[in-house]
């Protein structure tokens, strides 16, 4: 692992640290306010906070396992590690978050809710107001994070993306539970509260499929973005020695870990002994130019007759 590499590691696992923290607290402050209040959205909020610790505890599996050596049972490494336990953690989203949150809304729909004291209304709201100061902080920081990264393409971190994404839905979703319990308060219908954990719901298995969509992604194959591609495709077909690119194919295999396969046409004139050497010099300047593409591979093959140069 280079030491770029080995930086943002520590940076993603500090942020993961700093949700986890936030996440735990807020998790026990909902759940007793919510209990306190009789309040569903309250207490749809504090699933959602469970849910995100225990999808941070992935994430932190996901830092460690995937920075592995490669060994003889995998010998390019364990990137992808990275996206199983993103995966993972969509599915907690999904099921610990949306789930309970669309119970608490039928639940409270179907009984009518309990009579709530001005008290619980007071705790609520002000567990709720902690909450969002806490949600923010750790919010800024990811986003700060992210913003500090190369884009969208290789350099993606599936790890801080989805700490992102729990931060900005948790945001949402306090203010959506402030004001399904102060709307609740003003008319005494419970079914503002209702309305506040269904959609709290529906937001969070929105985006438990938008990270499960790309963690599938990345785990079945995902190519690099178009530019790199063209870029190292330009590269191939500038090299005296190709006379034509018949295929280039790549794969992201982790943070910083690329597969690139080409099949290539050889001018002509090149005997065995040169072919190797040529080989490693373009490998070399592959990897140079982008040092994620680690693994390159070369395939001559003869070009179809009337596409050669």
């Amino acid at each position: 692992m280079t030491e770029k590499a080995s930086e943002e590691d520590r940076k993603t696992r500090l942020t993961v640290l700093v949700a986890l923290g936030a996440n735990l607290v807020i998790a026990v402050a909902k759940a007793v306010g919510g209990l306190i209040a009789t309040s569903p959205a309250l207490l749809s909020e504090a699933a959602h906070s469970v849910a995100d610790s225990l999808n941070e505890v992935f994430l932190l599996a996901a830092l460690h396992r995937s920075r592995k050596p490669a060994d003889r049972k995998h010998p390019f490494g364990y990137g992808k590690e990275r996206f199983f336990w993103s995966l993972l953690a969509a599915v907690g989203i999904f099921v610990m978050g949306g789930c309970f949150s669309f119970f608490q809304a039928f639940e409270a729909f179907t009984s009518g809710g309990q009579e709530e004291s001005h008290t619980g209304y007071v705790v609520g709201l002000a567990v709720l107001g902690v909450a969002l100061v806490a949600e923010g902080s750790s919010l800024i920081r990811a986003v700060h994070q992210v913003r500090a990264q190369p884009g969208d393409g290789i350099g993606s971190d599936p790890a801080l993306r989805t700490v992102l994404a729990e931060d900005s839905t948790a945001v949402l979703g306090v203010l959506l539970a402030a004001g399904g319990m102060a709307l609740h308060m003003v008319t005494g219908h419970i079914e503002w509260e209702a309305g506040a954990s269904l959609v709290i719901g529906l937001l969070l298995v929105y985006v438990a499929y938008g990270l499960g969509r790309s963690a599938r992604d990345q785990l079945i194959g995902e190519a690099v973005d178009p530019d790199l591609r063209s870029g190292i495709h330009e590269l191939l077909d500038a090299q005296d020695e190709i006379d034509y690119v018949a295929a280039l194919h790549t794969m992201r295999l982790g943070m910083d870990s690329t597969l690139v396969a080409a099949r290539i046409d050889l001018a002509p004139g090149i005997d065995s002994e040169r072919l190797e050497l040529v080989s490693e010099r373009i490998k070399g300047e592959v990897r140079e130019r982008w040092p994620e593409a680690d693994q390159v591979f070369l395939d001559v093959v003869e070009a179809p007759q009337g596409v050669r140069h």
